[in-house]
């Protein structure tokens, strides 16, 4: 089987954390993947995982707040495995201060790698998706993208409206094979999280233990991290099961229970 028959799937953020589990998944299953990443060893990353199970693939150091650079990577993947089937767009990051400290320069990064990326990177393969009748777009957004929580004001708007233009792309792409859903994680357990744990540590004047259960661990009903895994299946759920083709439109929460408040 060429590589142009075989399905391929773009994920951003693949070189680490939710990114990597998802293209895992889907290396797994056997798909071509097109990984993108700012890891200095991201081309490296790909390259193992790609090995491991016998895949084609492409890596793209894009960065995802350049529009220019993420219409290359679309082309790319185009004329090298002639569709993108299924589009993850997961590259994020984060930053926390009250709304009259919180640097402009942060904010603007905050909503163009979150949000405009996803704009971007969607409508840079959209017009092939609907050519061949068939898309399935994943957008991973967060809790935070159906519920605030103080000092994260970019982030939050930014998933907000990663929700919004999920339940967009539903509406105009229902009669042409698309779907489109975001997934909203709770805490997962990620390099970005890890990082925060000292300065929540010293903010709070807290034990690591004390910072995980009562600042991250707090609002989950269920007391865990969630795992990279559990969002990787979640994505598989709405891109490969029975249920596919007709589930579009919606925030998946894969929260632990902190949205049922």
């Amino acid at each position: 089987m060429s590589v142009s028959q075989l399905k391929t799937v773009l994920i951003t953020g693949s070189t680490s954390g939710i990114g990597l589990a998802i293209a895992k998944m889907y290396a797994q299953k056997g798909y071509n993947i097109v990984f993108n990443g700012l890891e200095p060893n991201g081309a490296e990353i790909a390259a193992e995982v790609a090995t491991a199970h016998n895949i084609q693939h492409l890596f793209f150091p894009a960065d995802m707040s350049d529009p220019a650079q993420i219409k290359d990577m679309a082309e790319q993947s185009l004329e090298r495995f002639g569709t993108v089937d299924i589009l993850v767009n997961n590259a994020g990051v984060q930053f926390v201060a009250p709304v009259e400290e919180f640097p402009e320069v942060k904010w603007d990064a905050i909503i163009d790698i979150n949000l405009n990326a996803a704009f971007h990177m969607t409508k840079a393969l959209w017009p092939k998706m609907k050519a061949q009748k068939f898309g399935r777009i994943i957008n991973i957004a967060s809790a935070h993208g159906l519920i605030a929580s103080p000092f994260k004001s970019a982030y939050v708007s930014s998933k907000f409206g990663i929700v919004g233009f999920t339940k967009t792309l539903a509406l105009e792409g229902g009669e042409f094979g698309i779907t489109a859903n975001a997934v909203c994680p709770g805490y997962v357990f990620t390099p970005i999280v890890e990082r925060q744990i000292p300065d929540q540590m010293k903010v709070h004047n807290m034990t690591r233990e004390e910072v995980i259960q009562n600042v991250f661990l707090k609002e989950h009903a269920v007391k865990e991290f969630i795992t990279v895994e559990a969002i990787a299946e979640s994505v598989l759920f709405l891109t490969d099961s029975a249920a596919a083709s007709v589930t579009t439109g919606i925030a998946l929460s894969v929260d632990a229970g902190w949205t049922a408040h």
